[in-house]
Parts: structure tokens; C-alpha cells; sequence
């Protein structure tokens, strides 16, 4: 009985978890504008500055053997804040 307890309480926890993320409020049209016209702009510029300082520190991340981990910081976290993060939101719940 303990068993079945468990197993139910794990298979669902996560349909609970996936709807408290949901029912969060959509963000505003002033959001949404502010993001369109300032933020995602600068998150490219960052993006490609990002590249640039990657490629700049390739060799010497290749030598620490940590490129993996450059390539996340410089170009991955920009990329996926300018390019997936939804428009309007800037919570930590980019990827999602």
C-alpha cells in the first residue's frame, strides 16, 4: 500500500509542478514592447560579442579543457535568452 502511495506521489508531482509554472500571469504589452525593442536587440549584440570573445579564448579553453563550458557562457546563455525566452519574460525560466 506504501508502495502504490509512493508511486502515485511521484508520477503527479510533476503534472503539479508544470501547472503552478503556467498559471503565472502573461506578461503586459509594455513588457512585451520594452523586450522587443531594447532587450532582445542588446541580447544579440551580446550574443555576437559573446562569439567573437569565444572564439578569441578557443585556444586557451582548449588548453584548460573547459571549451564545453565557454561555449555555454559566451554564446549558449545568450543565444537562448535572445532566441527562446518568451517574449516579455525575463524570470530565470528560459528553456523551460
Amino acid at each position: 500500500m506504501r508502495i502504490c502511495l509512493l508511486v502515485a506521489a511521484l508520477a503527479f508531482a510533476p503534472a503539479a509542478s508544470y501547472a503552478e509554472i503556467r498559471t503565472a500571469a502573461p506578461p503586459s504589452a509594455a513588457a512585451m514592447g520594452f523586450d522587443m525593442l531594447l532587450v532582445r536587440p542588446l541580447g544579440l549584440v551580446s550574443t555576437v560579442a559573446g562569439t567573437g570573445l569565444f572564439v578569441v579564448s578557443l585556444p586557451f579553453s582548449i588548453l584548460g579543457l573547459n571549451a564545453d563550458d565557454a561555449a555555454v557562457r559566451l554564446v549558449g546563455e545568450p543565444a537562448k535568452f535572445t532566441f527562446v525566452r518568451p517574449l516579455g519574460e525575463f524570470g530565470g525560466t528560459a528553456g523551460r
